[in-house]
């Protein structure tokens, strides 16, 4: 008798992180920490600051927009609404897990959350048309906990602030970019480094697409 086991893939939450990059000497480095033991997906692993897309990043306003060539690329189905929440993310996520604010004097609106409400009372809203898309990725379709991840860049000398996180991030470092160091860390995190090592270097690098089928339903045979 065959016995047929249906497996659905987790649908992937959207999420951002935020390369904060910066010179040194006659090269590169970007700001990294290591994912605590206790961390649900990926313990261990060094990786930029970010995390899961929030329902106040839709609320809050920034003082402009991203720019449309980058929310083309984003898989966001052409909505620059959504594309402006996930970009908001990274930057909210860069506070609070690194301390850094990015933003300029500006109109938030109003925000109940407390990091939109950190900005707000400095009077402080995000540029996005700053920031340089690098690529998305979505989690394999095996694992349980799946992420649909966006990446942006920003130059250090644009944020404000001192390096102080939550503690999320252990071990907050400046990682150079060729990766000479031999840090554990996911593909995805060494592909956007190459792609933004490229870009500095004043060569042409296109946004990265790392990505899995994620709908198929897998049966088995027993």
């Amino acid at each position: 008798m065959n016995i047929k086991s249906v497996t659905i893939p987790a649908r992937p939450r959207d999420a951002a992180s935020l390369v904060i990059y910066r010179k040194k000497r006659k090269s590169h480095e970007v700001l990294m920490g290591r994912r605590g033991s206790k961390a649900r997906f990926k313990p261990g692993v060094y990786v930029f600051p970010g995390g899961i897309v929030e329902r106040a990043d839709y609320r809050v306003k920034p003082k402009k927009k991203l720019k449309a060539a980058s929310v083309k690329l984003m898989g966001v189905g052409g909505s620059a609404r959504k594309a402006n929440a996930i970009a908001m993310a990274a930057v909210r996520e860069s506070f609070e897990e690194a301390g850094l604010f990015f933003g300029e004097k500006g109109n938030l609106g109003n925000s109940n959350h407390k990091t939109w409400s950190e900005f707000a009372s400095r009077g402080m809203t995000p540029d996005l048309y700053k920031l340089d898309y690098l690529g998305r990725a979505i989690t394999p379709s095996i694992q349980p906990i799946r992420f649909h991840a966006r990446f942006f860049s920003i130059a250090y000398d644009e944020m404000i602030g001192s390096l102080l996180g939550d503690g999320e991030l252990e071990d907050l470092r400046w990682v150079k970019l060729d990766q000479s160091e031999g840090l554990e860390m996911m593909l995805v995190q060494k592909m956007i480094m190459e792609t933004l090592q490229l870009r500095l270097q004043g060569k042409t690098a296109p946004a990265q697409k790392l990505f899995f089928s994620w709908g198929r339903i897998n049966i088995v045979d027993s």
